[in-house]
């Protein structure tokens, strides 16, 4: 499908919605010869309306980089070399195949890095790969940042991806722990120019309190902004319930009925008063006491958390306790509270209950972590490269992504995987990870792939659809991701490196059309299969996916029932979008628990609980702490090779308060050296107001200083990798998400030898 463009002379215009955050802003691109000369914010956009950032505005920049693979490569030693399309899917089945054949499926690891979730590719063709692949080692990027989110949501709703956002639309009290959006654009939550909707909840008389051991951009911007000490979230949260009851302040309103577990509550926030826990969280009793008063008593009211409240030893208990709050003060499924999008895609079902949630299916190999959402935490991918003995990981496949610079102990992990048998990588950049790689399969330009976001649409904070067809066509010997999958899907089944990718996209729609007709759940097309089969034909790949996503969907023409509703042919018309209405009441519709109810108090949460009565009476704040930070120009280690977002000053340095960096001996622009338990970094110092007493702030993303990679631009500003600081050995015990805020750290100043 391509999109027919507006032309200005030796000129046309074409639109894009931006796939490098979760914002999903529309694009203008202005396109000669086939390069971008302009990037515009789509004015006419039905959800961003102009608004978009420098890294859309960068997105020209990245598809011409010329550090950017275009073709297969090969490793040879310690040279790499290009090769046909052919060749590298060879290489790959013969390195892979015989170890499959001798070790057993498990020896094949898989990780997927946070681009997949941009991707139509990833979002439709990684279960196909998984199971083709047949492995229990399979690991992503969400335990290093929102599985905590996922797990919380599963157990009080019954499935993970049943994610309550905050309606900041319609809110008069917005209550914000652990998020910056201001840089980051908003995560489990899509809302296209955040903090121009937090203004105008400001502006409508409403309020925002931030909760940060950092003055944000997003804290300057609150009516209210608190320091916490890092990773004493649910403590703080927790006695927020603790005054709700005390003060007889709950009220469920609508969902009184369908709720479970309000008494077990009770019983656990009675230990977490205001008093207990001031102390900790060095948040006064008195704006303990006033912000739950606050939330109770606003018209319209949400709790909304983030990455810092995942990346804590308390994430999961953390991130429930949010939903808590918003059931208890009766702002759950509620305008102008937290409530549940409804995609174009979703699949229409029956309201029934479910079989709710589990972790802990399988366990993995080395310290028996539990499965969750059929992943292993990456806080143990090493342990399984390197310890010995039946399952061991021998190979690795990455589908877009860079752990040896994300994930905690990452010098660890970067040892453990030069030391692999064989490792095939997705990716269009030779980077840290890569770097180890004896196939890299570089993906075409996202400008070149239709894109449609599958998971954002899902999040968003207003039920919209968008899709944009390539831009600009793919260049000589590119290929489009979704075939690379296909073809290793191929590879894995037995069909061979030869195989044609249409064998396996024909064989993932069927199942979908097929599954359509056997589900009780779903509501059925009153065609035949075989009809959809022949209507689905104009489309291949991805798209075809979601043409049948869309017509079976809640807004959906049923192939002709409802002739008014969406098909693919109908959204490509539309390239500013479509808007789809604002986020209405429907969590009866949705939950999916064995009770059929909202449960407050699941076992595998209350148990944890005692973990964080714990941590009270083993408390100390007599040692500096170490958190991460994000910036408007950069997403995770994304667009360090991208000349216009690394400009400037220096953005990779250790923030510090006046009073910390005067005590350790610290100058604004010298080098300090920050150790923790499992290693040390050198970095440049930078003095500021902004950061709570106590604490530090290293960037997450940076380290491009290692030998082996091919990026010019990231390689002259390389940074520092901060994960180097992190202990894998410290994880949150229910998800198994990684510990990457309130790391323990020694600074002081760094000491030349000359």
């Amino acid at each position: 499908m391509t999109q027919k463009p507006e032309t200005k002379g030796d000129e046309k215009i074409v639109y894009h919605t931006c796939p490098f955050c979760e914002a999903t802003c529309g694009l203008e691109l202005t396109i000669k010869n086939n390069q971008i000369t302009r990037v515009r914010g789509d004015k006419e956009d039905v959800f961003s309306r102009g608004h978009f950032c420098p890294k859309g505005g960068a997105i020209g920049d990245l598809h011409e980089d010329p550090d950017r693979l275009r073709v297969p490569m090969i490793r040879e030693g310690n040279k790499w070399k290009k090769v046909s399309w052919d060749e590298a899917f060879e290489a790959v089945e013969q390195g892979l195949l015989p170890l499959i054949k001798k070790y057993g499926n498990n020896s094949v690891a898989m990780y997927l890095g946070n681009p997949c979730s941009h991707t139509m590719a990833a979002a439709t063709y990684i279960r196909t790969l998984a199971k083709a692949l047949k492995t229990k080692n399979l690991y992503s990027s969400s335990s290093v940042d929102q599985i905590p989110k996922h797990v919380s949501c599963g157990f009080m709703f019954g499935s993970p991806l049943t994610i309550p956002i905050p309606d900041i639309d319609r809110t008069a009290f917005l209550l914000m722990l652990g998020a910056n959006p201001y840089v980051s654009n908003g995560s489990l939550c899509t809302a296209p120019d955040f903090p121009g909707r937090l203004r105008n909840l400001i502006k409508r008389g409403g309020k925002l309190v931030v909760i940060d051991p950092c003055r944000t951009k997003t804290a300057q911007l609150a009516n209210e902004h608190y320091f916490i000490r890092p990773g004493t979230d649910a403590l703080f949260l927790f006695s927020l319930v603790h005054v709700l009851f005390k003060e007889n302040l709950v009220s469920l309103g609508k969902l009184a009925d369908h709720v479970i577990g309000v008494e077990e509550l009770k019983i656990a926030s009675e230990v977490f008063s205001p008093e207990a826990v001031e102390g900790h969280c060095k948040i006064s009793k008195e704006a303990i006491c006033q912000i739950a008063t606050e939330l109770a008593g606003a018209d319209k009211a949400v709790v909304y958390g983030r990455i810092g409240t995942c990346v804590t030893q308390f994430g999961t208990l953390t991130n429930w306790l949010v939903d808590v709050l918003n059931v208890l003060t009766g702002n759950m499924d509620n305008e102008g509270g937290s409530m549940f999008p409804m995609p174009a895609h979703e699949p229409v079902g029956i309201p029934s209950m479910g079989k709710g949630f589990k972790t802990g299916r399988w366990k993995s190999r080395v310290k028996g972590f539990p499965e969750v959402m059929g992943e292993f935490p990456v806080a143990t991918l090493a342990d399984e490269m390197e310890i010995p003995g039946e399952g061991q990981v021998r190979a690795l496949l990455t589908i877009a992504a860079n752990p040896v610079i994300s994930n905690p102990n990452s010098n660890r992990l970067d040892r453990a995987m030069a030391n692999l048998d064989f490792m095939v990588s997705i990716d269009f950049y030779l980077n840290e990870t890569t770097r180890h790689a004896h196939v890299i399969l570089p993906p075409a330009s996202p400008l070149s792939h239709s894109h449609y976001d599958f998971f954002f649409y899902g999040l968003s904070v207003r039920n919209i659809v968008n899709f944009s067809p390539p831009a600009v066509p793919k260049e000589n010997q590119e290929m489009d991701k979704w075939k690379i999958m296909a073809k290793l899907a191929s590879i894995f089944s037995g069909m061979g490196a030869g195989a044609d990718p249409k064998t396996i996209d024909d064989f993932v729609i069927q199942y979908l059309v097929k599954s359509a007709f056997s589900s009780d759940k779903n509501q059925k097309p009153d065609i035949s299969p075989e009809s959809i089969f022949s209507l689905l034909e104009k489309y291949k790949g991805p798209e075809r996916i979601l043409d049948f996503l869309l017509r079976t969907g809640p807004y959906g023409d049923g192939f002709g029932a409802n002739p008014d509703g969406l098909s693919l042919d109908k959204l490509a018309a539309h390239p500013h979008g479509i808007d789809l209405g604002p986020l209405k009441p429907r969590i009866l519709k949705i939950l999916k628990t064995a009770s059929g109810k909202i449960e407050l108090a699941p076992d595998v949460i209350i148990d944890d609980i005692r973990r964080l009565q714990a941590s009270i009476a083993a408390f100390s704040d007599n040692t500096m702490v170490l958190i991460g930070r994000r910036h408007l120009r950069s997403n995770n280690s994304w667009f360090h090779n991208i000349p216009k977002l690394v400009k400037g000053k220096n953005r990779c340095t250790l923030q510090i308060h006046p009073d910390d960096a005067s005590q350790m001996g610290l100058n604004d622009g010298g080098q300090a050296l920050v150790s923790s338990a499992v290693g040390e970094i050198k970095v440049p110092v930078e003095i500021t107001t902004d950061m709570m007493k106590g604490v530090v702030s290293i960037p997450h993303g940076w380290g491009h200083d290692m030998s082996g990679i091919s990026m010019k631009v990231a390689e002259k500003n390389p940074g520092v990798n901060s994960n180097i600081l992190a202990d894998e050995k410290q994880i949150d015990i229910v998800s198994g998400n990684a510990v990457l805020n309130g790391i323990p750290v020694v600074v002081a100043p760094f000491l030349s030898n000359f």
